[in-house]
């Protein structure tokens, strides 16, 4: 009988044994596939945020890369503006200035507009001028008294102190008005200049 029970606790505690050793592998199973799982799942998510990094600073890099160029293009075109700006400038601005404030130049000026508006077999045209307050003293008795007698026409004169050099003229009680001060001189003649200085300057 002693045998026959111990017999059997050998085999229950056997069979219990076997399970608990089958249960518990079988946990371990389960735990490595779930933790192989989580591995997977981490390192495909760890390649798309890497990936994704990649794209970005690839995308960074290509825009940032796109807008120095962009800059630099705009600086060397403004540059070149700039200089072709200041060579035209100077070139013109020095020679119409002084011109265009000597009393001899303008009045030859001033007698070809008078000539144009009062051309041979014309009725004379009346015209009101405005010159620089400067040009007053050499200007004026030239003015009334010699271009008045040439083309028999009336030439009304006012002075300004803010003109530099040149003059303005018009039809008396006309609605317009011509303007060949030297800042006018200056912009027409650079007009013309600046491809030639352009060319000459950059190729």
């Amino acid at each position: 009988m002693q045998d026959k029970l111990q017999a059997l606790t050998d085999r229950l505690y056997n069979e219990g044994l076997s399970k608990g050793k089958h249960d518990g592998e079988e946990l371990v199973q389960k735990a490595q596939a779930e933790a192989d799982r989580i591995i997977a799942y981490a390192k495909a998510e760890a390649d798309r945020i890497i990936t994704h990094a990649n794209k970005e600073a690839e995308e960074m890099k290509t825009k940032v890369n796109a807008d120095i160029k962009m800059a630099a293009t705009q600086s060397i075109a403004v540059t070149k503006q700039e200089i072709e700006k200041m060579v035209v400038t100077k070139a013109t601005t020095e020679g119409v200035k002084a011109n265009m404030s000597n009393a001899a130049f303008v009045k030859e000026l001033i007698t070809c507009v008078v000539r144009a508006f009062n051309p041979q077999n014309a009725s004379p045209v009346d015209l009101s001028l405005i010159l620089p307050e400067s040009l007053k003293a050499e200007v004026d008795p030239f003015v009334k008294n010699e271009i008045a007698k040439q083309f028999k026409t009336e030439v009304k004169v006012d002075y300004s102190k803010k003109m530099n050099g040149g003059f303005k003229v018009a039809p008396k009680g006309g609605g317009y008005v011509l303007q060949f001060t030297d800042d006018e001189f200056t912009q027409l003649i650079a007009n013309y200049l600046r491809p030639a200085t352009k060319k000459i300057l950059f190729g």
